[in-house]
């Protein structure tokens, strides 16, 4: 077969229309990752977890995990790095095992009272990570602010009253699976 008469390869990588993609979260649910970014020290004790300042789709400010959706044809293991870069900064240098497997799985519905963990815009299902990071880690694009709180401290009342859509949850959930949870 001559070059002219081959079927040029699909080479288009870019995801959903804004319209196909809210059309998809109407009906069914939508791969996640949420990362909770860790300082250990040399013992691989978790000593400080980082927290981001955002906007929540529920229009609320409020402290949350890295987190963001699975693109087409994306890896997991390159969701976490492109999340973790995209709002931690190019030189956080996260520490992704060879194979990541996900501490648990949560389940996000716009109704808040059937999991305890809430997203207004959609159900998604989300693989949750501990990652350490080692590298200078400065909020980028939609975080507003980035804070490394003790374990302790990440479990405060003061810090959960700054949570919303269970991320208060899932942030003990993680100390728990780190075993350092106070």
């Amino acid at each position: 077969m001559s070059d002219s008469t081959q079927t040029p390869t699909q080479t288009d990588t870019t995801y959903l229309s804004d319209d196909d993609f809210s059309t998809m979260r109407a009906q069914m649910p939508i791969v996640y990752i949420d990362a909770i970014p860790v300082r250990i020290d040399s013992l691989g004790q978790v000593t400080h977890i980082g927290l981001l300042l955002r906007m929540r789709p529920d229009g609320t400010i409020s402290r949350t995990a890295v987190s963001g959706r699975v693109l087409f044809r994306e890896r997991i293991r390159d969701a976490l790095i492109r999340h973790l870069e995209k709002d931690l900064g190019p030189m956080a240098f996260p520490r992704l095992p060879t194979d990541p497997a996900p501490f648990t799985v949560i389940e996000y519905f716009p109704d808040p009272d059937i999991s305890g963990y809430h997203d207004p815009r959609q159900h998604a299902v989300s693989l949750a990570y501990v990652v350490p990071v080692d590298g200078d880690c400065q909020p980028t694009q939609e975080a507003l602010d980035l804070v490394w709180f003790t374990p302790a401290e990440a479990v405060s009342d003061h810090v959960k009253r700054e949570m919303t859509g269970g991320h208060d949850r899932l942030v003990r959930l993680a100390l728990a699976h780190a075993g350092q949870l106070p």
